[in-house]
Order: C-alpha cells, then sequence, then structure tokens
C-alpha cells in the first residue's frame, strides 16, 4: 500500500495532544495543501481561521459543548462557508448588490461554500496527518453557532462550519490508537444505481455486531451499543434547531 493510501486508511480521531508545539510553517503547509482541493467553478468559498490564543480556545470548547480537547489543542482550525469574498469581488467589479442578490441567497451558491470548505478540510487533515500530527472534527461549535461566529468576528454571509484540533498525538493512552470500523462498502457503494433496502439490512446487521464487539473490547464491556442504535437516537433527539434562524440572520438564506 502507497504512503498516501496508508495515510487514509490509519485515520482516526486525536483527542489527546502532547505540548509540542505545531509550527507556523506546518499550519501554512497545511492551509496551503487545503487550497489545493478541488473547487466548484474557481470560487473558493471558504476561509480558514487558525485559533491559538488559549482564552479563546477554552471559550470555544465551552461552545462546542464542552470539549476539552479543543481548549488542550495547540491548533485550532475553523472551517467556514464564506460568501463574503464572492460579494466583494462582485463590488469591485461595478457589480450592483440587486444583481447578485438572488445568487448570494441561493441553497445552491451555499451548498458550493459548504462543500469547497469540507473538500479544503479533508485536505488538511490528510497533510496534517502526513506529518505525524492528529487531528479531530468538532461540529459541536455549532452547538452555539451565533455566539461562536461573534467570536471569531465572522461577517455577514460567513459562517462557521466545522472546526478542527490540530497536534501531535499523546502516547498516555493506548486507546487512542485504536481506529473504528467504518460501515461495510455494500452499504455506502451502489452499482449503477442506490443499493436496495434489504441489501442495507443486512449489511447493517453485520456492521451492528462489529462495532458492539469494538466498544466492548474499548470500554471493558461498559458500552456495547449498534451503529442503527446510534443512528436511531440521534433523529429522535434533534439538535441546533436554532441554524436556520442564525443563517437569516447572517444573510445566508436558503432559498
Amino acid at each position: 500500500m502507497n504512503p498516501i493510501l496508508q495515510t487514509i486508511m490509519n485515520h482516526r480521531s486525536v483527542r489527546s495532544y502532547s505540548t509540542e508545539p505545531v509550527a507556523d510553517d506546518q499550519i501554512r503547509r497545511i492551509v496551503a495543501c487545503a487550497q489545493a482541493a478541488s473547487t466548484s467553478s474557481y470560487l473558493q468559498a471558504y476561509t480558514i481561521i487558525g485559533v491559538r490564543d488559549p482564552e479563546r480556545k477554552a471559550k470555544l470548547a465551552e461552545l462546542a459543548g464542552g470539549q476539552r480537547h479543543v481548549a488542550s489543542c495547540p491548533v485550532l482550525l475553523v472551517f467556514c462557508a464564506d460568501l463574503r469574498r464572492l460579494e466583494l469581488a462582485a463590488e469591485m467589479e461595478g457589480v450592483r448588490p440587486d444583481e447578485t442578490a438572488a445568487s448570494l441567497e441561493s441553497t445552491e451558491l451555499f451548498m458550493v461554500a459548504l462543500i469547497d470548505a469540507s473538500l479544503a478540510a479533508q485536505n488538511a487533515a490528510l497533510a496534517a496527518e502526513s506529518m505525524g500530527l492528529g487531528i479531530c472534527y468538532i461540529g459541536g461549535i455549532r452547538n452555539r453557532l451565533a455566539e461562536t461566529a461573534e467570536l471569531l468576528r465572522t461577517p455577514d454571509r460567513v459562517i462557521p462550519v466545522f472546526g478542527m484540533t490540530v497536534g501531535y498525538p499523546a502516547r498516555t493512552n493506548n486507546r487512542t490508537q485504536s481506529r473504528k470500523q467504518r460501515l461495510p462498502p455494500e452499504s455506502v457503494y451502489g452499482e449503477e444505481q442506490y443499493p436496495d433496502s434489504e441489501t442495507l439490512k443486512q449489511s447493517l446487521t453485520s456492521y451492528n455486531a462489529d462495532i458492539s464487539a469494538y466498544y466492548r473490547e474499548r470500554t471493558g464491556g461498559e458500552r456495547a451499543d449498534r451503529w442503527t442504535e446510534q443512528a436511531a437516537t440521534r433523529l429522535r433527539r434533534p439538535t441546533r434547531l436554532d441554524v436556520k434562524e442564525i443563517l437569516l440572520q447572517r444573510k445566508l438564506p436558503l432559498q
């Protein structure tokens, strides 16, 4: 297996970091690799905010639901969907606001920004891991999204989407070295058409057994929940129902 494939397959979320700092040059290379990702229509509709300040990280950790690794990591990268830069570009070209409003307020362009940010982030993750760093995506920054946006001073048409902790993994907890299994290929890949429900149910039943065994081993028998159990629980407990209203307030309406 070549080194790139090995880096991809070795991915795991790292939530415990050593005190070794991440160098400025490493962050520059990570950002450069993020920028090398594909981007729709060359719009590059995202911005990355690097956070090192301990007080700001501590506040973001609180806003993300008390995730301690957000505060303890050397660097937190926050990926934002960014339509403000496109708005400025139009202004620089003398285009009137009424000519750009339909595009800037469209669901399509917002999806472009979300996809661009996600593609850039995955490139950043692979770059970091190729340098021996560990990462963990932080969707929890959307728990209190308005406060997160205010703390990071993002303007209208810009919204934080997720964070990414970056640092050297701590060596004190062997459990952080394990890799959580993913869904079976037949659950996520279909030839020519979407997989039929019976095939999906069979693969999920098999996966339930595997993931339950993983949790039992990892926790010494303290938990053994199934993947379908986790998914059902998530659907029964809707979260972040204020996101749409926050998007509207920040001039990111979905039309």
